[in-house]
């Protein structure tokens, strides 16, 4: 045994990058794992419980993942770690919600003594009915949602056979002329279905907006489809008219400017959680149509109130997109057991050895604050220094060298802060995208970036989401929110869209050295180390040279 692994008695591995195996011990053991540290040397990741459920529900055994460890292992798997990947994957599916032959909803156990445990819980037997036998109770009609989150939480993961609404049939085909899904996206289609409803995981740039227009091809059915913002709606609507034989008359768009509802209906996040007198005031939109198929984009943004819509939304299929499970909030055991488990995950590595999406190299730029600064920031409060780190004007003089470096390439500068976004766009001589842009304004920047006309686009955090950029080479990061490491998947995400140039791709993060900028930049790189990307640290002097 000489592998790359040591796995640890409190479930944590540690992967020895330098090692000739890491690569493939590094996507083998991503499938169950999670990436906690990723210094230069030795990446930590811990085994979670509900790691091993999404993988177990995405179609891995116990057996494979034990199977990973052994292979790549220095030392032997300790035995407490063995036993308990075997019991707690064995714990997903013992509980199973159907429905009987007379449609009503049930909830069975071919364990007696495992049913009998969680029909004692406190926090379930609200939601219980009956009990018919030792090994299966009825549930509330109304509460299938709520019953798998309480049962996730006491480390029952429940397995949801109790089938879905056809919704109104309608008919939409793909119009596969000169494309087709590639094997992937038809992959993840097929498991999606397979398991009911779920996530499925894509890169940004790798189509999943095409997998959606699969699963609503597959279903034949009316679909909500619930996105980020306005913009991000007017692309899905311009893709499902280019790939499907849907008409303009077929799709709506339900937002803040426009409440259209048709057969297919795209939805803003922001639409459905906005509030009148106390209550939100478009709920009946989910009601509106007999829908069929629910998508969520970009599910890992999923405002906390749409958590409670979906609850009671669970006989309809649903169907979750996102370059990362990861959620800021903390919430992944909530898109687990309300959306569904993961169904589909291919590694950004993966697809770009394809060429399917553009190989990208990042750099994390760090800069030296001067004396006086350096003094500002040290005499600040904690929840200043962020902003001082992050808005430092020594990092303006690096974005015009980083843009000279790439002239003629088209480049997103992206920051945080409007007075920072507003400094780079006089610097540069560039246009500004921020959330206060009209959507108009905002698709006409976005277009002449496209065509060229601009070459170089200051924009906030609105650009992080749905927006299709394929021609972007060059992403310079001077600010962002704290740690994110969903916000680093998203900006990443714009830049790996093949190109027609043939250009590599280049994602620089700018940090004030020895700041915090520098310790969350930390974090938000354990995402670029979860995909299998490297980093280089470059020093703000060398480039000016």
């Amino acid at each position: 045994m000489n592998g790359p692994l040591i796995v640890q008695s409190d479930r944590t591995v540690l992967l020895e990058v330098a090692h000739p195996e890491a690569e493939e011990a590094r996507h083998e053991l991503a499938i169950f794992a999670e990436l906690e540290r990723a210094p230069e040397h030795v990446h930590t990741y811990r085994i979670t419980r509900l790691g091993l459920w999404n993988a177990r529900a995405a179609g891995h055994t116990a057996e494979q993942m034990l199977t990973t460890l052994e292979r790549y292992a220095k030392f032997p798997v300790p035995q407490t770690v063995q036993i308990d990947i075997e019991e707690t994957v064995g714990r997903y599916g013992r509980l199973v919600i159907a429905r009987d032959d007379e449609g009503e909803l049930v909830i069975r156990g071919a364990d007696a003594a495992v049913l009998a445990e969680i029909t004692r819980n406190s926090k379930v037997a609200p939601f219980l009915g009956v009990r018919r036998t030792s090994t299966e109770w009825t549930l509330q009609p109304w509460a299938r949602g709520q019953v798998k989150q309480e049962l996730l939480k006491i480390g029952w993961p429940a397995e949801d056979q109790a089938g879905y609404t056809p919704g109104t049939p309608h008919d939409i085909d793909l119009v596969e002329d000169g494309w087709s899904l590639r094997p992937y996206q038809r992959q993840a289609v097929d498991n999606f279905f397979a398991g009911g409803s779920g996530v499925v995981v894509l890169p940004c740039g790798a189509g999943k907006t095409l997998v959606g227009a699969g699963a609503m091809a597959a279903a034949d059915t009316n679909t909500l489809i619930l996105v980020t913002n306005t913009v991000s709606a007017r692309q899905w609507r311009a893709e499902l008219l280019k790939r499907t034989t849907l008409t303009e008359d077929e799709i709506g768009e339900y937002s803040g400017q426009t409440k259209e509802i048709k057969p297919v209906t795209i939805a803003t996040y922001q639409i459905l959680t906005a509030k009148r007198k106390g209550e939100y005031a478009h709920l009946a939109l989910l009601d509106a149509l007999d829908w069929g198929l629910i998508v969520y984009d970009e599910v890992h943004l999923l405002p906390a109130p749409v958590f409670k819509l979906t609850a009671e939304l669970q006989a309809r299929r649903r169907l979750g997109l996102t370059a990362t499970l990861v959620r800021e909030d903390g919430r992944e055991s909530d898109v687990f057991s309300l959306i569904g488990p993961k169904r589909f995950d291919a590694p950004w590595k993966e697809i770009e050895a394809q060429g399917y999406i553009s190989p990208a190299s990042c750099f994390e730029v760090r800069i030296d604050l001067p004396q006086s600064e350096r003094l500002e920031y040290a005499a600040s409060a904690d929840d200043e220094r962020y902003r001082l780190a992050a808005t430092a004007p020594a990092k303006l003089q690096v974005v015009r060298d980083l843009v000279a470096r790439h002239a003629g390439e088209r480049i997103l500068v992206i920051g945080q802060y409007l007075d920072q976004i507003e400094e780079l766009s006089n610097a540069l001589g560039a246009p500004q995208l921020t959330g206060s842009t009209p959507v108009a304004e905002r698709e006409r920047l976005f277009q002449e970036f496209r065509d060229g006309t601009t070459k170089v686009l200051v924009v906030s955090k609105v650009a992080n989401f749905s927006v299709d950029l394929p021609e972007a080479t060059v992403a310079i990061q001077v600010s962002g929110s704290f740690g994110s490491r969903q916000e680093e998947a998203q900006r990443l995400g714009r830049l790996l869209r093949p190109k027609e140039s043939g250009l590599p791709a280049n994602f620089y993060t700018l940090v004030a050295r020895d700041t915090v900028d520098q310790d969350f930049a930390q974090n938000r790189q354990r995402f670029l180390a979860e995909q299998g990307y490297s980093y280089t640290i470059l020093d703000a002097h060398d480039l000016a040279a």
